[in-house]
């Protein structure tokens, strides 16, 4: 078993062949920071990785309330635009790292899942939720756009119609929509959602391993054949609006906990 000790930002355990990793800065609702995006990095990619040995994977978040908010928009106050491409090269690593992940990954989705924090719920396999979720991709409220594959994963999970209303509204929703509209599997009490995601990941991790590897494989190529050719392009999307002013304007109105004002510059 590999202990919680190594890490600052999240907690990973196995056992039984099934990893747990768990975002672990509740006091900021497990917002993702530059140093969190580097330990997960450190835990799921390569073939040395951590997570490499586990048979299947399940992530969450610590405590009640949050899954993840998405980046760290305090950390992010005040970047040049420099500072901002080269975090978000890092951030882009790990989207690539979950899309390459061998492993099913499981998402025990335990409170708001917003931005960023959405954008993994959707690089899952598949999605246990709390009762008590809300998921939403804000990033058009604050004058960028989904950064980390949320494009392109949406509309294969809800159709393009619901992903278009979702992300150029940026309006959260429930699990209970989450599941009607095919976001999420299965929708359960937060005291039993871990217990509920842990059962399945062992049932997966008692098939067999190689089997269950190329099943993965082969289903995503039917699912997400062309996806990182659509991840380059919300990339190109996304190097436009990094250096606008609304973009700035976005950033310093959620730090001052005011409405932006945003002028299409």
């Amino acid at each position: 078993m590999i202990g919680v000790a190594e890490f600052q930002t999240i907690e990973l355990s196995i056992s039984d062949e099934v990893a747990l990793v768990t975002l672990n800065r509740p006091e900021v609702a497990n917002a993702m920071n530059t140093h969190m995006g580097e330990e997960l990095l450190a835990v799921l990619a390569g073939s040395d990785a951590p997570v490499a040995s586990a048979r299947c994977v399940v992530l969450t978040g610590a405590g009640d309330r949050a899954f993840c908010a998405g980046a760290d928009l305090k950390e992010r106050n005040g970047m040049t635009d420099a500072e901002w491409l080269k975090q978000h090269a890092l951030f882009e690593t790990l989207a690539l790292a979950l899309m390459d992940l061998q492993a099913p990954l499981i998402g025990a989705i335990n409170g708001a899942a917003f931005g960023g924090g959405m954008e993994m719920t959707l690089a899952c396999d598949f999605v246990y939720a709390a009762s008590t979720a809300r998921f939403a991709l804000t990033e058009t409220t604050l004058g960028i756009l989904p950064g980390t594959c949320g494009t392109q994963y949406l509309p294969g999970a809800v159709g393009i119609r619901r992903a278009k209303e979702i992300i150029l509204t940026g309006r959260p929703f429930s699990a209970e929509q989450a599941l009607d509209w095919g976001m999420v599997n299965e929708v359960c009490e937060a005291a039993d959602l871990l217990a509920e995601a842990r059962k399945t990941a062992t049932v997966i991790a008692g098939n067999g391993p190689i089997a269950v590897r190329e099943a993965k494989r082969a289903m995503n190529h039917a699912a997400h054949g062309d996806l990182k050719a659509g991840y380059r392009i919300e990339l190109g999307a996304y190097s436009k609006v990094v250096p606008t002013a609304d973009r700035r304007e976005g950033i310093l109105a959620f730090n001052e906990k005011r409405k932006p004002q945003f002028k299409g510059e």
